[in-house]
């Protein structure tokens, strides 16, 4: 196959194509590190690769397909292997992988290798990925911006005026800019599908308790989940699979409901923001989550306009919980000083964060959850734009001379993304739209805008299955970067 024939195929069939033997996994891995050094450059997708590791899992991964396909060449078919053997998958660079150095985009923290794996790592070497390299955070993955001081600025392939979203953005511009099918990434207030949306790629936030944080992390608030991001729907439901595993003492645990099997869905299409209500939302935005009622309404699903399960005001539980997350970050108070603004601020006000405020945030946090419940029990699935506008301009978005104006911007671009991180209801990003920009030089660009779906607490499969519906029904596969529509 040829090079360009590889890095387009999706995971699942470059798997396939790695059983058959038409390709070999030093041949995809040279083929992917070549395109990490040059594409994956521009688009800054990696803090760093990891060319040893990977030449290692790569060669193992060709002696077990070897062996298995003389073994199986009686019967016809190797089986027993790892599903997604030597597939590259990177890993974002808030998680950790033995030996290779994390730093979490951040200055005040030294990149020292990692003493282990953290547990989705090693669930993605059990199902014998290859992992190429560290992908592109902002400073401890707290904005929805990839602009870190230490390491390159995330962009959307896209246009390359334009961020790639975080703050799994890295993550995003590599999958996007065909450097790797598939990549690791994770959200707590909306980190997959913010970049899914800005990069023209599906992000699945799973449900609460679904992807284990063990077993070396915790749960805490119960905010943040691990996931991949990728380009089609089947393989953002394979990983799923890969992923959703759980690990001994889990605070939170959840079971997959069976998929809804075809039936007819109430779709309740939510077009006012919701955490910031008075947010401006682009056209082609509320153009796209629009034209995909139509097409859900097509498929035979009934479609209602719903209202916003809750005021603006009360998502400040939300920020509550945010900035005392980010004061838990392990930095030294001597390095204080080299976090970047927004980190400061942020930290500053978990200070301010009194127990009982904290406690209370907690409850609120609960209390909004059963009240979402109760809003949205009358429909099956929710129905929104991911984001208010399309992928913003670099360095549009970091403010450092205004911390506060910082936050409040990026709460007015994700108006909808938090809320399933606060219910811990599972939601899903497609790249079923478009918009026409022009960047301040002139230049005109068509770039990706997100339609996203969100479903009742363990409902994942409805979703990825209604998912896969609309993927058949309005495939995206050739919408790429450089191509022509």
């Amino acid at each position: 196959m040829s090079v360009t024939d590889l890095l387009d195929l999706d995971a699942t069939a470059l798997a396939h194509v790695l059983r058959t033997g038409d390709a070999s996994p030093t041949e995809v891995l040279d083929t992917t590190l070549d395109a990490a050094a040059g594409v994956g450059a521009d688009v800054g997708a990696f803090t760093v690769l990891t060319s040893d590791l990977a030449r290692t899992q790569a060669l193992a991964a060709e002696s077990a397909l070897v062996a298995a396909r003389r073994a199986g060449s009686a019967v016809g078919g190797i089986d027993g292997l790892p599903p997604f053997l030597g597939v590259p998958c990177p890993v974002k660079d808030l998680t950790m992988v033995e030996g290779v150095p994390i730093r979490a985009g951040s200055a005040a923290i030294d990149p020292i290798p990692a003493p282990y794996d953290d547990g989705v790592v090693t669930l993605l070497r059990a199902a014998g990925t290859v992992m190429v390299g560290k992908t592109t955070t902002p400073e401890l993955g707290l904005p929805c911006y990839t602009e870190p001081d230490v390491g390159p600025t995330a962009r959307t392939p896209w246009d390359l005026a334009r961020s790639a979203g975080g703050s799994s953005g890295g993550a995003a511009a590599a999958v996007a800019a065909r450097v790797v099918p598939v990549a690791h990434g994770s959200d707590g207030g909306g980190s997959l599908r913010i970049p899914a949306s800005a990069c023209g790629l599906v992000g699945l936030k799973p449900s609460r308790g679904l992807v284990s944080p063990g077993p070396y992390g915790v749960d805490g608030a119960g905010l943040a989940t691990h996931g991949v991001l990728t380009r089609s729907v089947r393989d953002a439901a394979a990983f799923l699979d890969v992923l959703a595993r759980p690990w001994p003492g889990d605070t939170f645990t959840a079971r997959l409901a069976a998929a809804p099997g075809g039936r007819r869905l109430r779709v309740g299409l939510l077009l006012d923001p919701v955490i910031a209500a008075d947010a401006p939302v682009h056209p082609a935005c509320a153009d796209a989550a629009r034209a995909t009622a139509a097409l859900l309404a097509g498929l035979g699903h009934d479609v209602v306009e719903i209202p916003p399960p809750f005021g603006a005001e009360r998502w400040d539980a939300f920020a509550a919980l945010w900035s005392v997350g980010a004061l838990q970050a392990p930095v030294p108070p001597d390095r204080e000083h080299l976090l970047v603004p927004l980190t400061r601020w942020l930290r500053e006000r978990g200070r301010g964060v009194s127990g009982l405020a904290y406690a209370t945030a907690l409850a609120g946090v609960q209390q909004l959850t059963r009240e979402v419940a109760t809003a949205w029990a009358g429909v099956d699935v929710v129905l929104s734009p991911t984001l208010a506008q399309p992928p913003a301009l670099v360095g549009s978005q970091r403010i450092d001379d205004d911390p506060a104006a910082d936050f409040a911007a990026q709460t007015a671009f994700t108006p909808w993304t938090s809320v399933w991180n606060l219910t811990g209801r599972p939601a899903i990003s497609l790249p079923l739209g478009e918009a026409r920009v022009t960047d301040p030089d002139g230049t005109s660009a068509t770039v990706p805008v997100g339609v996203m779906l969100g479903a009742d607490h363990g409902d994942d499969a409805l979703l990825l299955d209604l998912a896969a519906r609309l993927e058949e029904a309005a495939p995206w596969s050739h919408r790429r970067p450089g191509a022509t529509s």
